[in-house]
């Protein structure tokens, strides 16, 4: 009579279900965090993460809570991202309508390198202000899934919106022009 399983190939396949297993477990345990997501479907805003970052040009840092007061545009990009190059045009035309409406796109580069951020901003056109997150060390703090990613932040620094993806005309229009309106 055959041996139908042989030690080695028993102990790969024991192997392989045990990885298997391991890989289910973390996928399952550390998902992306969708508190934001969740909050702001229900109609809350909850406040914006705390951010402080170096500045894209001009040297020195910049933080989120210096737009208290401000409606602006989170947009996280990367010039390899092909949906930033799509959505970057849009960005610093709805940056020059919010100036003038007491708000403002604010740009974080992440996972970049600075000539490569600079390239991109200068071929684009990109007057808004940026920041610089070159090792991705904020995107936790809002749950990024990918690239590119915008979250509209209220007056009063609450995250009101957000976009997993390029925004478009329509999502500024509904999201951000409204509050752009509202009374200061």
């Amino acid at each position: 009579m055959k041996r139908l399983l042989a030690p080695i190939p028993l102990a790969a396949i024991v192997v392989t279900a045990a990885l298997i297993a391991l890989l289910a477990y973390g996928l399952t345990t550390s998902g992306t965090d969708k508190s934001i997501d969740n909050a702001v479907a229900s109609g809350k805003r909850p406040n914006a993460p705390a951010l402080t970052l170096p500045r894209l040009t001009g040297g020195g840092e910049s933080s989120l809570a210096e737009y208290k007061g401000k409606v602006v545009l989170v947009n996280y990009w990367a010039s390899w991202c092909p949906p930033c190059r799509t959505e970057a045009p849009l960005l610093e035309r709805w940056h020059q309508k919010m100036t003038k409406a007491g708000g403002t796109v604010l740009g974080i580069d992440v996972l970049d390198t600075t000539d490569d951020a600079l390239a991109f901003a200068r071929a684009k056109g990109l007057t808004y202000p940026m920041l610089r997150d070159g090792d991705g060390k904020t995107q936790g703090k809002f749950g990024l899934t990918g690239y590119p990613e915008s979250f509209v932040i209220d007056r009063d620094g609450k995250i009101a919106a957000l976009q997993r993806g390029a925004v478009d005309d329509k999502f500024m229009l509904e999201k951000v022009q409204p509050l752009l309106e509202a009374q200061q």
